[in-house]
């Protein structure tokens, strides 16, 4: 499987993501590299592994909200296979 640099974007939500303490995602433009079958697949798992880091230190209602908000208002401004 190829590996994939992903830059993202979340300085629309950065205000609301900063109450939390993520160590990955506490800057509001980041750059991650993984490992996926394709690009698809390699933005699918970064918006998870978000979503997934914010659950995981609150399981609210608000917390829940914000997810949703993840999916609308992240943005990936590049991907590249390496």
């Amino acid at each position: 499987m190829p590996n994939y640099r992903i830059s993202i974007d979340l300085s629309d939500l950065y205000i609301e993501i900063e109450k939390y303490s993520l160590r990955e995602y506490r800057l509001p433009f980041c750059l991650y590299i993984l490992e996926a079958d394709n690009p698809d697949d390699a933005c699918h798992t970064i918006m998870l592994r978000v979503m997934r880091s914010l659950i995981r230190q609150d399981s609210s209602i608000e917390t829940r909200v914000l997810c949703r908000k993840v999916r609308k208002h992240m943005r990936l401004d590049k991907v590249k296979c390496l």
